[in-house]
C-alpha cells in the first residue's frame, strides 16, 4: 500500500472510532437516566465493537495503528519510518477531532465545545500509563493476525472498567475528546498530563516486550498490527 493510502487508513479508522466513542457516551448518557454505570456500559460496547471492526477492516492496510502511542512504539522499533510517523500522527490527531464534530452533528450538538469534565490526579495518570502500556504489550505480543482485533478491543474493555481514567490510552483521542463537553469528555487543561502518562506506559512497553516475548513468534516478526504489510516502501524510507 502507499503512504497515502495508508493515512487515509489512519484518519478514516480515528474519525470512525472517535464518532463512536463520542456518539455512544451520548446516547448512553440520554438513555441512562442519570445510571452512570448503565451509560458506561453502552460507552464501553460500541467502542469495543467499534475498535474491532476497524482493526479487522483496516489492519491490511495502514496496521490499524489509530493512536500515536502505537505508532510512536513502531518507529522506535524500526518497524515505521519516522516520515510515515508523522503522517500518520496528523492523520489520526485530525481524524479525531471530526470524529467528535461528526458525533455531535449526528446528536444535533454544537459542532465545537471545550469539555469541562475534570480529569486529574496521580491516580488517573497511573491508570493511564496502565492502560497503554497494557495495550501496547496486546499489540507487540500477540501472534495470530486475527487475533489482533479482538485481543486489543477486549483489552480496551476492560481497561475501561479497571483503570480510574477509563482507559483513554491514546493521545489522539484524547485531544479529540477535549473538544466535547459530553458524557465521554476531558477538560482541555488535563490533556498534557494524560497524554504524557499515555507516552511513559507506551514506552515502558516496549523493554517489558523484549522480556517477556523474546525468542517467540511475537518478537521474531513485526506483530500482526504492524507487520510487512505496513512496513515502509521506498519511497517512504
Amino acid at each position: 500500500m502507499t503512504l497515502p493510502q495508508r493515512v487515509a487508513a489512519e484518519a478514516l479508522g480515528s474519525l470512525v472510532l472517535a464518532a463512536a466513542v463520542i456518539g455512544s457516551g451520548i446516547m448512553g448518557e440520554r438513555l441512562a437516566a442519570g445510571n452512570a454505570a448503565v451509560a458506561l456500559i453502552a460507552n464501553t460496547g460500541a467502542t469495543v465493537a467499534v475498535l474491532a471492526v476497524l482493526i479487522a477492516l483496516l489492519a491490511p492496510i495502514s496496521g490499524a495503528h489509530f493512536n500515536p502511542a502505537v505508532s510512536l512504539v513502531q518507529a522506535l522499533r524500526g518497524v515505521l519510518p519516522w516520515r510515515a510517523w508523522g503522517a500518520y500522527v496528523a492523520a489520526q490527531v485530525l481524524g479525531c477531532c471530526l470524529g467528535t464534530v461528526l458525533a455531535h452533528a449526528m446528536f444535533g450538538l454544537p459542532w465545537l465545545q471545550s469539555s469541562g469534565h475534570v480529569r486529574a490526579g496521580a491516580a488517573l495518570w497511573l491508570a493511564e500509563g496502565v492502560a497503554t502500556c497494557g495495550l501496547l504489550l496486546v499489540v507487540l505480543g500477540h501472534r495470530r493476525a486475527e487475533d489482533a482485533p479482538w485481543m486489543v478491543a477486549a483489552w480496551i474493555g476492560a481497561a475501561y472498567w479497571f483503570t480510574a481514567s477509563t482507559s483513554f490510552a491514546n493521545p489522539a483521542i484524547t485531544v479529540a475528546r477535549s473538544l466535547s463537553d459530553t458524557f465521554s469528555g476531558i477538560r482541555p487543561a488535563d490533556v498534557p498530563a494524560f497524554i504524557a502518562a499515555q507516552t511513559v506506559g507506551a514506552l515502558i512497553a516496549i523493554p517489558l516486550a523484549r522480556a517477556l516475548f523474546a525468542g517467540s513468534s511475537a518478537t521474531s516478526r513485526a506483530s500482526p498490527v504492524e507487520k510487512s504489510r505496513v512496513a515502509p516502501s521506498a519511497r517512504d524510507s
